[in-house]
């Protein structure tokens, strides 16, 4: 079920890791951001936008994960964005033969998900700075970290950010391995996010809570003091990982323990990619 966040924004959170889908309204229909995960859950969002009388006229996926990239038809044929370093990302998964098995990989078994329409995006031209629809104006803030063309979104007129895969109260920061330099990438977002928080008073991550505009700065903050100490191999201390974690969620500590010995893999290598 729909609910309302801030004037002219609505989010809807899964079952299904606190997946946030993100609705925002305009003059003529809604802006769907990140539409969901399971089909019954999209089919619900259709309801209820037709009984608000707001078709989606567009869509928008934050990154290129699956999870972030899934659609239903009954939520319209309306054009798709990402950035165009995600649309890129996306099309190289899909012209994988496996690439269905590798989404299987990574679902609990009782977890179905509609794949027939993930990913079918197009890429904004790389110098777009907002998405090109008739609503609020939406500012795209791309950065590298978690994935190639990560996009936060501010919605300026209603003062929330859409943080995409980052600023949760359940996950901690997850990083691009496969990147040159996956601290700095994570950094430099975290001072994108941090230069526009002085005009945000909801932002919404990918998964978890919507927070308020103390939260964003703790967030931020809990989010580069957990960077950067995996930068300088100390010994996190973070309320996500470990005896601490939210129930249920005991599994993001296997997470950092892989992200460690990886960065500690590629340190050992010289600061190679893998």
């Amino acid at each position: 079920m729909l609910r309302q966040v801030a004037e002219g924004v609505l989010a809807h959170e899964s079952e299904f890791i606190e997946s946030n889908a993100v609705v925002v309204q305009g003059r003529a229909g809604v802006l769907l951001i990140d539409a969901g995960i399971t089909d019954d859950e999209m089919v619900a969002i259709a309801d209820d936008l037709r009984q608000l009388g707001q078709p989606v006229v567009a869509g928008f996926s934050t990154h290129p994960h699956w999870d972030h990239l899934l659609w239903n038809a009954k939520l319209g044929e309306a054009p798709r964005y990402g950035t165009a370093r995600c649309a890129a990302d996306i099309r190289a998964f899909l012209s994988d033969a496996q690439w269905k098995d590798h989404v299987a990989e990574e679902l609990p078994p009782e977890i179905e998900v509609p794949l027939d329409l993930l990913g079918l995006i197009t890429g904004l031209p790389a110098e777009a700075t907002q998405i090109p629809w008739d609503g609020p104006k939406v500012r795209i803030i791309e950065h590298q970290a978690h994935a190639p063309g990560h996009a936060a979104l501010l919605i300026e007129e209603r003062r929330v950010l859409v943080a995409g895969d980052m600023l949760s109260d359940v996950l901690i920061p997850m990083l691009d391995l496969s990147a040159a330099d996956p601290i700095e990438d994570y950094l430099a977002a975290l001072r994108l996010l941090e230069g526009v928080a002085g005009d945000v008073d909801v932002f919404i991550p990918g998964h978890g809570s919507v927070g308020g505009a103390d939260q964003l700065r703790a967030r931020i903050d809990q989010d580069r003091a957990y960077v950067q100490a995996l930068r300088d191999n100390q010994v996190v201390s973070d309320p996500r990982v470990g005896p601490s974690a939210k129930p249920g969620w005991e599994w993001v500590s296997d997470v950092h323990n892989g992200q460690a010995q990886r960065l500690a893999k590629r340190n050992e290598l010289g600061g190679t990619r893998g």
